[in-house]
Formats: C-alpha cells, structure tokens, sequence
C-alpha cells in the first residue's frame, strides 16, 4: 500500500476556460437567492427588493433582468439563500457563460462592458 500523506493529496485540476484574459479580477460575496443551484460561469442578476441574486432572466421583473456579475463557483441554495462569490469585473470567454432565458452573448455584450465585464469569443489556433 502506497505511503499517502492526506495533506497533500487532491482532486486534478480540470481547466473550465471561464477566464477569457489577463484583466484583473474584481470579486465580492453576495447572496445567491433560495431555490437556485447554479454552475460557475452563470450570468446573475440582483434582485432589487431583496439585493439577492439569482440567475439573469430576460422576462424577469424585479431587477434581475439586468445581468450584473459572473458566479465564481458553483453553487447550491436549493435548500436556502446561500453566501457566494461573484466576478464584479474581468474578461470571460463567453462560450463558458451559463445565459439565462432571452440571454445570449451578443444581446449582454455592451451592457457588461460598462460593468467593467468583458465577453470574448476563443479565438481558434
């Protein structure tokens, strides 16, 4: 049996291909509203009433319809309103952004850029 110190030891690391440049990353912890299980990379939205966030719908009506930030990892709050990080700033690779319904790169595009939130598109080899 090998000799396996568990300090040590760990999961491989599977690039994901969110991040899309060198611009520096300006993160903050915010509140994912209840109901929600999301993957990194989804495109969030604040509620105005409650200042949680969820993920950015089009047809939405209370304020979430105004994609705002980039969820950092995934997150579950199926079972309550669960504190995680969002990405407030950066350059992403949009093939890698979860859209909400009525969502899609080209429609947040200049909308985020003004956010400091920079979709591009890979670039092939």
């Amino acid at each position: 049996m090998p000799n396996v110190n568990p300090i040590f030891t760990s999961t491989p690391y599977t690039p994901d291909r969110l991040i899309g440049g060198d611009l520096k990353l300006v993160t903050e912890s915010v509140t994912l509203a209840l109901g929600q299980n999301l993957l990194r990379g989804a495109l969030l939205g604040q509620i105005t009433g409650s200042g949680e966030y969820v993920l950015s719908l089009a047809a939405a009506a209370d304020g979430s319809e105004v994609p705002v930030a980039i969820l950092v990892a995934d997150t579950d709050a199926t079972v309550g309103a669960t504190v995680t990080g969002i990405y407030l700033a950066g350059e992403f690779n949009d093939n890698a952004i979860t859209f909400g319904a009525g969502h899609t790169a080209a429609s947040v595009k200049d909308a985020l850029r003004n956010l400091n939130i920079y979709l591009k598109s890979p670039v092939p080899a």
